[in-house]
């Protein structure tokens, strides 16, 4: 599991993926989540700008990733 701690109040998917180094760049970010390969809180969403705040598990391709403050 990878946690990544907010700097601000939210961070939007596609960076929250880049951060935790589980794809390479904002397009590969982007093309998973428009595929419909992510899932946040257990449901998949396919909008790249998603606000995660605390609290919030993103899942992909097996990896969780979890937003702390």
């Amino acid at each position: 599991m990878y946690t990544i701690k907010l700097r601000e109040e939210f961070i939007k998917l596609g960076q929250a993926l880049k951060a935790a180094g589980v794809v390479e760049n904002g397009a590969e970010a982007k093309d998973v989540i428009i595929e419909g390969l992510v899932k946040v809180n257990g449901e998949v969403d396919t909008r790249r700008g998603k606000k995660l705040y605390d609290g919030d598990i993103v899942t992909f391709d097996g990896e969780e990733i979890k937003i702390e403050k």
